[in-house]
């Protein structure tokens, strides 16, 4: 008997060895938070950090709300990251309402406390669905900002990557073309946009390499956590959520437990995919809980540094 073609690819999958088997944990990992608005909140933000510390993330980095909103928290996060672990911390900065002053004595604050890693946005209008509007005495862009950054101090700046393009874009080759200015202005890396299939992330990547850029292009993942959460999210975003994965999570909005088990899944796959397609560099956004990061990273072959040093032993 000749089986169909999609039942022999199936039956190979079936029989081949296990996804993560053997995988060396040769990869970088980071993570994002963000800033807690109440104390309970901050105890988990807390919790998730120092579950998330022994991995050795490169960097583990801060939003910044619009129009400045949670700047205190934002700086008081940051710089508690910086002064109580070893990680790395990077703050978040924005263009939005504020003057180019304003933005530099944000920028010495986190100079003065430890911090040595910007990610330098432009940032959204303050109001849902708004128009960015630059201050009359501020940055009109990301690429003014990482320029008006470097000048302050020796910054490591990232900046962020859109791989279903920009909502606010003209063409994706515009999109590219404003990355390429952002990176020439002085970020040293761009992180994207969560995306939901890996080749959403190649055909980017190759487009990006394409248009002459050759800096560290890093995929940001998001787990899914809570699936109407994230349609929103990617409804705002422009990101496409495929006909699949929603068929996946249909169903468990009353077993969170399943959910979870489901997302780590989902989640995993892809960035063993992302994997084999050479990726070496992963940015978690976290939503500020560990265990769903944890385990893809788990997955991929990170262990506490610890572990790892004993096991080679």
């Amino acid at each position: 008997m000749i089986l169909p073609l999609a039942q022999m690819q199936e039956a190979s999958r079936a029989v081949a060895a296990p996804l993560f088997a053997g995988l060396p944990g040769d990869c970088e990992i980071s993570f994002e938070f963000f800033p807690p608005k109440t104390e309970k909140m901050e105890e988990q933000l807390w919790d998730s950090v120092v579950t998330l510390a022994p991995l050795g993330p490169r960097f583990v980095s801060v939003t910044y709300g619009a129009g400045g909103t949670t700047r205190e928290r934002t700086h008081n996060t940051v710089a508690r990251i910086a002064r109580e672990t070893i990680i790395p911390a990077a703050a978040h900065l924005t263009c939005v309402e504020a003057s180019k002053s304003e933005i530099a004595d944000v920028a010495n604050a986190y100079w003065e406390a430890g911090v040595r890693h910007i990610v330098a946005l432009r940032g959204d209008a303050p109001n849902a669905g708004g128009q960015f509007v630059p201050h009359p005495d501020g940055y009109a862009s990301a690429a003014e900002l990482v320029e008006g950054l470097r000048k302050l101090h020796p910054f490591e700046i990232s900046v962020s990557a859109y791989p279903e393009t920009h909502p606010e874009a003209l063409s994706a080759a515009a999109d590219i073309d404003f990355l390429k200015r952002k990176l020439d202005s002085g970020a040293s890396r761009a992180i994207t946009q969560f995306f939901f299939e890996p080749e959403t992330f190649f055909r980017f990547r190759d487009a990006v390499a394409a248009a002459g850029v050759d800096a560290e292009i890093v995929p940001g993942i998001m787990p899914v956590s809570n699936f109407a959460a994230i349609t929103r999210m990617s409804h705002m975003t422009g990101t496409a959520i495929p006909d699949w994965m929603a068929d996946v999570f249909k169903g468990l909005d009353d077993h969170p437990s399943a959910r979870q088990l489901v997302a780590a899944t989902v989640s995993a796959e892809m960035c063993r995919k992302l994997y084999a397609g050479g990726v070496r560099e992963f940015h978690f956004y976290t939503l500020n809980r560990a265990e769903l990061s944890y385990a893809i990273c788990h997955l991929l072959g990170k262990r506490p540094a610890d572990v790892a040093q004993k096991a080679a032993a």
